[in-house]
Parts: structure tokens; C-alpha cells; sequence
């Protein structure tokens, strides 16, 4: 389906049908993606001046430079590729979508004499899956089960009927222990080793009464004929099951396979609780917590998640019950949303799930919570700083064998992050790797400026490295005028030592100390500012040196590619005339020429 794109001044322009709508900035970066059951109507919402729009939304509002659409057969259609391109693009106005690819899966394989494995890997041609489930934990649970109801081997032997027929394998451990009956030198024939492999799949489709059943009449039948030894091993086996059913929650025989929905919400996020429904038993759960991007609505975060869960989870039943109605709902699926009776029970419990989340993390968030004022006396007193810190800044170097060495500064105000002041340094008077020389040029450069500005100068420096760090930044101090005018401290990662100037021992602060907990952010705050800078610096070279390799291409007109779409990829991406719009013809179709031969060669022939 090819989008078609539209100024925002052609709003008009748009269709009165179900669609999606991506907004992009002048950049060309796609910002977000929606669906509507009227493209006309929903993205004119955003531009119309007499509805309310949040500060969020007239954020993305004032970002638009360009709209494009896709029109869709229904408005399903529509929310199936929203999630898709959410999930692709993951734009910054989005809820964020996680492709959760490394749940836990249990897969009963494809090959004779079938194993039954664990796996993070969703392969449908390796066998068949079950899952994904929620935590290792749980999966764990059920192998035990099955290993303890059933003798299924563990080896990986290719076990045809010309391997056991020529001998080639002998019994391991397993056999003698009593966990396998031997399939590998033909001790079980290979129809009563399916007949457990398919009663072990009624436990992984949670379908536990019919297996129940056949361990009764097995009971029955070996009392009956006086062979109470076998009879026994039923009567455990049957023990051991119901046991296991008694954890699951049986909910109602009535309500065979359903799935459970509900959600609460705040002004930050949203919290949605699933439950599956499998032979009138919960064999699924999860609650999750959605960050809200522009206060969206119950119902569009809902209708959402109730796809992504689906997906997730293999889930298909006709049935979907919630605590608000659905407005989007696949073909063949209906949404019941209970007033009473055991559906109502269910969506109750499904919500109290929902809001017990909301309220632990809540609870969470505020026990880890030290009022800021009162961390910043502490580290005041920590430290025996003559003021309080309200000011800190954090110094980090990064570099890779010696390349594109680069450093940065972190400020924190009043205890929290002051982004607008963070630095970015290029290192310039230093040659390969020497963590000192870096630290002691930024540091110089950073208050020599300050200096000559006459701006304020912070309460606490924090250098990140041991005494080697520290000393050089002294150094930078002494050489401008204000070592011992500015607190500075050097923080050695290993065991959490702090150094102070000409002082050989180091202090140790309480590892559960708030105080200390702020210095950690502000040296973890620094480092990841420096490594993403110092990725973004090799990025950009090595892409400068692709580009370069082009005929006709120099290094102005690398930066301006690199400048416009920041990624090699993003240039394959684009087309001619976005290219065009950048360089001119004439050297866009030698980079789209270029990039189409670099393709070619690395697909197989």
C-alpha cells in the first residue's frame, strides 16, 4: 500500500474513510502514528483551535511539517497496522510497544519419538508451541509436572528406525533412574510413547480433565484385573495432578476459553491486567504498565494492548471480556463487558489485579523516595561541603581503542538533572588513550569558560575515576585560579571509594546511603552521556567514510546526508526525490546507485 502525503495546509484534502495517519517533522523522522475510523475528521482534531489540547499534544501539534495516510478496509484493519509501524518506527509520541521476542516457550518437537523442550525461541517449523508464559517459574512448573507424570526422553539422539534397528545408541542414566524406558535401543514402541507425548500436550493446553480421566480409568482398569502395583502408579500420578489443579483457579465449566481485559489509568501511565481463560480454569496471567505519551484515552490504550496481548500470547478465543467496551474488535470476536454473574466476577477480579499493580508500584516509587532537600543536606554532611550542593556537576571520559575520544558534563540543580547545561567535549589536545590528559582538558575548558562568562560556578565537582582523575583535574584548577575554591571529589567505580585532593584514603559512604545513591546517578548520568556522544561520534565517521567512497561525493555532502537522516540506513530508506531535496539530483541518483550495487552484493546468489 503506498501512503499518500499531504502539507498540513491540505488537511482538508484527506478522505472521510478508516485509515492510518503518520505526522513528521521537517526532518522527515516519522513522530507518530494513529488510526482513525475517519482520517478527515481525527487529524483535523489536532489543528482545530476550539477543542482542548493538552500541552503534550500541542508539542507534537507544533513538530508536524508533513502528513502522510494510508487508507485501510475497516477500522481492525487500521489498529493492525498502526501496532505494526509503532512496533518498526517506535515513534517518540507513541505508547511504546516491546516485541517481547524472549518469553519463555515450551515446544514439543517435530521428530520421532518427540522431545519437550524449553525455549526463548518461537520457530513454528521446529515443533509445536505452547506459551509464551509469564515468568520461567511457572513454565518450570509445568515441565516438572509432565517429566513426573510421563517417561519422555531428554537425549538428543536422531532416533529413526534404521539407527535403533543397527544399535547405534545404549541407555544412559536416564533409563536406569527410571525417567525413560529406553526408546533408543527399541525398549518402547513408538505408539505408547505418542500416546504420552499427546496426553502431555492436554496438560499444555491446560485441558487437565481429560487427563485426569485417563489416569482414573487406568486405576479402575488395573484394580479391577488385581494388578494393584501398576494401579498404584495411576493412583500417584492422579495425586500428583490434582494437586497441581488445585493451584489453578477453576472459574466456572460454563465459560469453557475466554480472554479477561481490564484497565485503570492514571494522568502518567495505564495498567492492564490479562487473564486466559482455558476449560473453565485462569492458565494465564499478566499485569503490565503502559506509559501514557499524550494522555490517551482508556479505550485506545486498551484496544492496543488487547491486540498486543493477543499476539503475544496466542491467544484466539471468540470471546473477550472487559471492564469498558472495545471499539475495535478482529472478525468473528465479540466483547462482552458482564454487569453480573461469573463473566462480571471474573473482569472484577481482572481489575482488582489491575489496581493492586497500580497501587505496589505507587507504594514502590514513594518508599524509594527521600525528600530531595533532605539527600543534599546528607551528602552536605557526607562530604563536610561548606555549602549545600544545589549545584553538582559530573565529568566522564569515553573512548574505543583510543578513537573519536570524547567527554561530557552532567549538571544536576537542586538535586535533580539540569539537561539544558549537560556538555558535550570532543577531546582536541590529546593523542590515543590517556583517561588524565582528557579529564584534565575538559575540566580546564569547562571553568576557564565559566570564568570568562562570569556565570556561577558550581558547589561540588565529581570527577568520574580514581585519584589518577582526580589529580588532573586539580591540575586544570590550579592552572586557572580556583583549585580549592570548588569542592571536587573523584568517584573509583570498583568499590564505591569517594577521593578527595591530597588525601591518599579514601572515604566510604553506607551503600544504602541516599547520598550515596545521587552520586551514582550523577557519575551513571555522565557516563551514559558520554557513551551515547562517543557512539554518535564513530557513527557518523564511519558513515562519513561510506559515503566518501562514492564517487562524487565529498565530505560536504556526507555532513549534509549525515546531518539529514543521522543513519546509513535511513539513506536506503528514503527515497530519490527525499535524497534530492538534500543534495540535488545529479549526486543523489550516484548514492541511490551506490547503496543499490552494495545490496545487491550482499544478498546470496
Amino acid at each position: 500500500m503506498k501512503a499518500n502525503r499531504y502539507e498540513v495546509e491540505q488537511i482538508g484534502l484527506l478522505p472521510d474513510q478508516p485509515g492510518i495517519y503518520k505526522f513528521f517533522n521537517k526532518h522527515s523522522i516519522l513522530i507518530y502514528v494513529g488510526k482513525a475510523k475517519s482520517l478527515k475528521k481525527r487529524v483535523a482534531s489536532y489543528f482545530n483551535k476550539g477543542a482542548f489540547i493538552n500541552r503534550k499534544t500541542q508539542r507534537l501539534v507544533s513538530e508536524i511539517a508533513r502528513i502522510e495516510y494510508t487508507v485501510s478496509l475497516s477500522e481492525f484493519d487500521a489498529l493492525l497496522l498502526e501496532n505494526n509501524l509503532i512496533k518498526q518506527h517506535q515513534p517518540k509520541y507513541n505508547i511504546q510497544l516491546k516485541d517481547d521476542k524472549s518469553f519463555p516457550y515450551i515446544c514439543v518437537l517435530n521428530e520421532r519419538f518427540p522431545r519437550i523442550i524449553s525455549t526463548r525461541r518461537f520457530k513454528p517449523s521446529q515443533g509445536q508451541y505452547f506459551g509464551p508464559y509469564s515468568s520461567v517459574v511457572a513454565m518450570n512448573n509445568v515441565l516438572d509436572l509432565i517429566r513426573s507424570l510421563y517417561t519422555i526422553r531428554t537425549c538428543k539422539y536422531d532416533l529413526s528406525e534404521d539407527n535403533i534397528l543397527a544399535s547405534k545408541f545404549k541407555v544412559c542414566l536416564e533409563y536406569h533412574i527410571g525417567n525413560c524406558q529406553g526408546p533408543c535401543e527399541g525398549l518402547q514402541n513408538e505408539l505408547d510413547y505418542n500416546k504420552d507425548i499427546e496426553l502431555a500436550k492436554d496438560i499444555l493446553k491446560g485441558n487437565l480433565s481429560k487427563v485426569v480421566r485417563h489416569f482414573e480409568e487406568n486405576m479402575m482398569s488395573h484394580s479391577e484385573n488385581l494388578d494393584f502395583e501398576k494401579a498404584q502408579i495411576f493412583k500417584d500420578k492422579l495425586q500428583l495432578l490434582k494437586k497441581f489443579q488445585s493451584k489453578t483457579l477453576v472459574v466456572n465449566q460454563n465459560i469453557a476459553d475466554a480472554e479477561v481485559f481490564s484497565i485503570t489509568s492514571d494522568q502518567t501511565g495505564a495498567y492492564v491486567s490479562f487473564m486466559r481463560i482455558r476449560n473453565g480454569a485462569i492458565n494465564m496471567t499478566n499485569t503490565l504498565y503502559v506509559k501514557k505519551k499524550l494522555n490517551e484515552m482508556d479505550e485506545e490504550v486498551l484496544n492496543l494492548m488487547v491486540l498486543e496481548l493477543r499476539e503475544k500470547y496466542k491467544s484466539d478465543s471468540d470471546e473477550i471480556l472487559t471492564n469498558i467496551p472495545l471499539s475495535v474488535l478482529p472478525d468473528g470476536v465479540r466483547n462482552v463487558v458482564p454487569v453480573r454473574g461469573d463473566k462480571k466476577k471474573l473482569v472484577d477480579l481482572s481489575l482488582r489485579n489491575a489496581m493492586e499493580y497500580r497501587k505496589e508500584k505507587i507504594k514502590a516509587n514513594q518508599k524509594n523516595k527521600v525528600p530531595i532537600q533532605d539527600v543534599l543536606f546528607q551528602l552536605q554532611d557526607d562530604l563536610r561541603l561548606p555549602l549545600v550542593p544545589l549545584h553538582i556537576e559530573c565529568f566522564d571520559n569515553s573512548n574505543l581503542h583510543g578513537s573519536n575520544p570524547v567527554a561530557s558534563m552532567v549538571c544536576f540543580k537542586n538535586g535533580r538533572p539540569a539537561k539544558k547545561d549537560y556538555r558535550h567535549y570532543n577531546i582536541k589536545s590529546v593523542k590515543g588513550i590517556d583517561d588524565f590528559a582528557s579529564m584534565k582538558e575538559v575540566v580546564g575548558r569547562r571553568y576557564s569558560r565559566l570564568q570568562k562568562e562570569g556565570l556561577e560556578f558550581p558547589n561540588l565537582i565529581i570527577v568520574d575515576g580514581g585519584k589518577g582523575q582526580l589529580s588532573s583535574a586539580c591540575e586544570a584548577l590550579k592552572e586557572i585560579g580556583l583549585y580549592g575554591k570548588i569542592p571536587i571529589i573523584g568517584v573509583a567505580k570498583k568499590l564505591e571509594e569517594l577521593y578527595f585532593p591530597e588525601d591518599t584514603i579514601p572515604l566510604h559512604i553506607n551503600r544504602a546511603s541516599p547520598s550515596l545513591r545521587l552520586i551514582q546517578q550523577l557519575r551513571n548520568e555522565a557516563h551514559r552521556f558520554a557513551i551515547q556522544f562517543h557512539r554518535n561520534q564513530r557513527s557518523k565517521s564511519t558513515i562519513k567514510t561510506s559515503l566518501t567512497e562514492i564517487d562524487g561525493i565529498g565530505p560536504n555532502t556526507s555532513d549534509k546526508l549525515l546531518k539529514q537522516f543521522r543513519s546509513i540506513k535511513k539513506i536506503k530508506e528514503s527515497s530519490l526525490e527525499q535524497i534530492s531535496a538534500v543534495i540535488g539530483e545529479a549526486k543523489a541518483k550516484l548514492v541511490v546507485t551506490y547503496l543499490h550495487k552494495k545490496r545487491e552484493q550482499k544478498l546470496p546468489s
